[in-house]
């Protein structure tokens, strides 16, 4: 209960705390009056009734715009740009033909190649790479292919409206082939001789590729894999494994729990064709047999398995 204090004229007066709920249970009161009144007026009504701030309360000031850089969302144009290369690789000056046309049509102010009869077609021209500029300024470099031979043509395009619309703004120029990156040294160090965890790091691949066998034998638990479909191959024969960890090479399999990372080169022979392929692999041990966690080679299995020794 709260306390009343004597006034100076000797009759009773609330407390501040009084004063206070009693005016929160006021405004309180006329809020809830405005919103049912915006209810009986409709939708638009209530959201201005909500959107208005409590009587006596300070209205908080808007927070100011954060300022950040707007780039704006366009999209490569490798693919138009190597139609059009392939496009003007096949025209010729009286853009009679219809690939003189189509080049035409992309690049009305480029000018055409002066092509004799006999002059080689490309087999295919392919985007190998694009670097973007400003206003949505695009360099792309693609790869003509030809029987003896591959040509690269660097063009300058542009593109606007998120990819609604390209153009080529130039001629192409013919350019050295990309440099060869080096490669970096590889992670798995580690021989791995003949043993459980080659043995089925083969088993799996034979089911993966050819058939032989049920994948899901081969998987640890909670990982889903399918095997290529229809097979691939005849047979599968391990040429090579290395490993990322030491525990893979022993010639007993490890603890539970103890997960490896491997490389496997693969021979895979069909009738007509040998292919020499390497696989990434990701193997645990469970009840004295190693088991695949994942398949990091293009694709990754949905639930690869998780915890144990790391060795």
């Amino acid at each position: 209960m709260f306390r009343s204090t004597a006034s100076p004229g000797g009759g009773p007066r609330p407390a501040a705390a009084g004063i206070a709920l009693t005016t929160m249970r006021r405004r309180v009161q006329a809020g809830r009056a405005g919103v049912w009144a915006a209810l009986a007026a409709g939708p638009l009504a209530l959201a201005v009734a909500v959107g208005q701030p409590s009587p006596g309360a300070a209205a908080a000031p808007a927070p100011a715009p954060k300022r950040t850089a707007q780039t704006a969302s366009v999209a490569d144009p490798s693919g138009y740009v190597a139609e059009f290369v392939d496009a003007w690789l096949r025209s010729s000056e009286d853009a009679s033909s219809a690939a003189a046309r189509r080049a035409q049509a992309m690049a009305p102010d480029v000018t055409l190649p002066s092509l004799k009869e006999d002059a080689p077609a490309p087999r295919r021209v392919t985007p190998v790479r694009s670097l973007p500029g400003q206003g949505g300024q695009w360099s792309v470099t693609v790869a003509a292919q030809y029987a003896d031979a591959v040509r690269y043509f660097a063009v300058p395009a542009i593109t606007a409206g998120g990819g609604g619309s390209f153009a080529v703004t130039a001629a192409p120029a013919l350019v050295a082939a990309p440099a060869v990156h080096p490669l970096p040294e590889s992670p798995y160090t580690v021989s791995v001789q003949d043993g459980p965890l080659t043995r089925a790091a083969g088993e799996f691949l034979s089911a993966y590729l050819a058939g032989r066998g049920e994948v899901g034998r081969y998987l640890a638990p909670g990982v889903k894999l399918t095997a290529v479909t229809p097979a691939a191959a005849t047979g599968v024969e391990v040429q090579e494994v290395s490993a990322r960890q030491e525990s893979a090479a022993g010639e007993k399999v490890p603890a539970d729990g103890t997960r490896v990372q491997v490389r496997v080169a693969v021979e895979a022979r069909e009738d007509n064709a040998r292919w020499p392929l390497a696989y990434e692999l990701a193997l645990v041990s469970r009840g004295g047999r190693w088991e695949i966690a994942a398949l990091q080679s293009g694709t990754t299995a949905t639930a690869p398995a998780t915890g144990g020794a790391q060795r």
